[in-house]
């Protein structure tokens, strides 16, 4: 079973949640941020309902120690909320991306070596995981990132320096890049 919190942040509110198997837990879900708890919640509600019940045996990223899901739901809030604050710049809180598949996880583990204030194209990350002609599949399986931030969705570009698309929206995008300092860089290259 998974646990939830929702929390309001300088951007809005947004909402975690936390699944374990085991004694370790690991977030499993990030909702990028809202104008209301109300449609948080609700996002947390859909997508949690509509993911598969028990862990396949994919790793958690993160920690190794033991936690439970409450000390971690608490760790990422305070990690997220100062990322959005600009007073940190790496996330390191145990992750849980057992609810993808075997090829959206190489494509998450693949955006993880994104550094902060770099961006990377969509070509790039394809030939990681198999050759250029995986661009388009590289795309839905970063819409279905299920902790983007920590896996940071938002530093994958168009091959020509455009922002390309974003589960959270193209302002949220633009504001996480100008944040991390690259988005000033990305249009004198266009």
């Amino acid at each position: 079973m998974n646990k939830s919190l929702t929390f309001k942040t300088p951007w809005g509110w947004m909402g975690i949640a936390a699944s374990s198997r085991g004694a370790r837990a690991g977030v499993c879900r990030i909702v990028l941020p809202l104008v209301s708890r109300r449609a948080v919640e609700m996002e947390l509600s859909r997508t949690l309902t509509h993911s598969p019940a028990s862990l396949n045996g994919a790793p958690t990223l993160g920690d190794a120690r033991p936690k439970n899901k409450a000390i971690v739901l608490r760790e990422a809030r305070a990690q997220l909320v100062a990322f959005l604050k600009g007073r940190r710049r790496e996330l390191d809180f145990p992750i849980d991306l057992s609810g993808g598949s075997v090829f959206q996880r190489r494509v998450w583990r693949a955006i993880l070596r994104i550094p902060y204030g770099r961006v990377r194209s969509y070509k790039w990350v394809a030939l990681r995981v198999g050759g250029t002609r995986y661009a388009r599949a590289v795309g839905h399986a970063l819409g279905l990132n299920p902790v983007p931030l920590i896996v940071p969705c938002h530093r994958v570009v168009a091959h020509d320096a455009s922002l390309g698309g974003f589960t959270g929206g193209l302002r949220t995008k633009r504001r996480l890049l100008q944040l991390e300092g690259t988005l000033l860089q990305l249009s004198r290259n266009v």
